[in-house]
């Protein structure tokens, strides 16, 4: 299912029959490339007026959290504050305190983002460039550079250990396999006497 963020209002007019009655010639953009067939559409030439600036304009209908990263704080009074059927306050009491709950929520959350969002944004902005300066000329160069130079290392390492350090280690290894410990009945309780 297509959520709403994803749909184009397109505007039809329906009251002029193909354009007859000699008005403007309508400006018909050319289809994606995808889409064009092999004929050129023609296209009429008439220059049109930007409509609207190309800053978006600040409006409470902008959504803010496009990706629904804070759905978990859309809190409204009735998640808090509830009555039962029976228990009922005055209907005047009730009112002032969803006025007040959601007025003190509302103004306290503009007065702190007064003070902390300017600087926090800084803050993450500074910390997020740094983030991204690492990864792009530290972090992805040296895993390119281990994963180039790794497969030459890892063949020198193997070469010495097959040259110097196994042949000693199975030198050593035939030299303690003649070991051989061997305990009497005198040594064994001897041993366990000391243990208990």
């Amino acid at each position: 299912m297509v959520s709403d963020d994803y749909l184009v209002e397109c505007k039809i007019n329906d009251d002029s029959d193909e354009n007859s009655g000699g008005g403007e010639p309508i400006d018909i953009p050319p289809p994606p490339p995808e889409f064009a067939s092999k004929a050129p559409t023609p296209v009429s030439i008439t220059p049109t007026p930007p409509t609207a600036s190309a800053m978006p304009t600040l409006s409470n209908t902008v959504n803010r959290d496009p990706y629904g990263i804070n759905k978990h704080l859309k809190v409204e009074v009735s998640n808090v504050l509830a009555e039962p059927a029976r228990l009922r306050s005055i209907d005047q009491v009730w009112l002032y305190s969803v006025v007040g709950f959601e007025r003190t929520r509302i103004w306290t959350y503009r007065c702190l983002t007064l003070l902390f969002a300017v600087p926090f944004a800084l803050l993450c902005g500074i910390f997020l460039a740094i983030l991204a300066c690492l990864h792009v000329w530290f972090v992805v160069p040296c895993i390119q550079l281990s994963n180039t130079f790794l497969p030459c290392l890892r063949s020198l390492c193997m070469c010495a250990v097959n040259v110097f350090i196994s042949p000693f280690c199975m030198s050593l290894a035939l030299c303690c396999s003649q070991i051989a410990i061997s305990l009497s009945n005198k040594d064994w309780h001897q041993m366990r006497g000391v243990a208990v």
